[in-house]
């Protein structure tokens, strides 16, 4: 497939990066795509990265083709049992964890504790990997959302029935999930303000990019979409770690800069009103503790 170019000359690219050595990354879904993407652009830039990954296998395949220093864990977010033993075996500091990994637009289907996969692996998996690892986290956390969270049809968070039981599509519950993964950041923000933390939470999008994760999608007109204007994930990576490393205030949400968003160069963009309101970001918290089981902690310097 022939992909649209990268970003524009002048424009911000990873050889922006400032000096990584010395830090450590966690990058969910690392094997392939953006997650990849984001993983060699930091091991580049003289951080530790660590692919953190649902296949360990593949996730040594992918590995092996990175310069620099790199190793692999297994972690199914589809799975809270597996998200407490990879955060368990943490020690030590952790600079920066991104939240990368997603499915998109599946068939109904649940994730290993009841919850429509979609939303359980896109929003309450990360929810628990976050709020277990933030002992150690000492920088930032970025959560990679999507403009899929503005659909047509998905103004909000349908807290009387977060499976969709009966009224399940792949498309509203990709966009209910990622409306949640933006949600989550305003108040993870909020929650780290209020202890005085120094770790701030941030959000990314990236646009259009061709990656793994529109193998179930089978609309073709957005497969011709796809290869009209579609950035490769390399360019598509640039807002995660944009936000990744760059100075800039905590909640705020990075997008290419082209038009509609479908491509371009890092740059700060906006949300929809639906995910800009912080009571539903707290009862969406709320909700997401009991699910879990997973609260708040003392996040590290609070």
């Amino acid at each position: 497939m022939t992909t649209a170019p990268s970003t524009a000359p002048g424009k911000w690219t990873i050889t922006d990066i400032p000096d990584q050595n010395g830090r450590t990354a966690v990058v969910t879904g690392a094997n392939s795509g953006l997650g990849i993407a984001t993983v060699e652009a930091l091991a580049a830039a003289g951080a530790h990265v660590v692919l953190a990954v649902r296949d360990p296998e593949r996730g040594e395949a992918a590995a092996a083709g990175v310069p620099g220093s790199v190793e692999v864990r297994r972690l199914d977010l589809a799975d809270l049992a597996s998200v407490r033993e990879f955060a368990a075996a943490w020690r030590g500091d952790l600079d920066l964890l991104v939240n990368n990994a997603g499915v998109m637009n599946t068939p109904e289907s649940s994730t290993k504790d009841g919850f429509e996969l979609q939303f359980g692996t896109n929003h309450l998996g990360h929810f628990a990997l976050t709020n277990l690892l933030l002992p150690h986290i000492t920088d930032r956390v970025v959560t990679v959302s999507s403009e899929a969270h503005k659909k047509p049809g998905t103004p909000h968070i349908n807290f009387d029935n977060l499976n969709l039981t009966g009224e399940y599509t792949p498309r509203k519950a990709y966009s209910q999930s990622k409306l949640a993964n933006l949600l989550f950041t305003l108040e993870l923000q909020r929650r780290l303000a209020a202890a005085h933390s120094p770790v701030r939470a941030l959000a990314a999008h990236p646009g259009w990019a061709t990656t793994n994760l529109q193998r179930h999608d089978g609309s073709a007109l957005n497969r011709i979409v796809m290869r009209a204007v579609a950035q490769d994930n390399k360019a598509g990576a640039l807002p995660t770690l944009y936000a990744a490393v760059q100075d800039l205030p905590g909640a705020s949400y990075v997008g290419p800069d082209g038009f509609g968003e479908v491509r371009g160069a890092p740059t700060l963009v906006g949300r929809s009103p639906a995910a800009s309101d912080p009571a539903t970001a707290r009862r969406l918290w709320t909700v997401s503790e009991e699910l879990t089981g997973v609260t708040f902690p003392q996040p590290t310097g609070a």
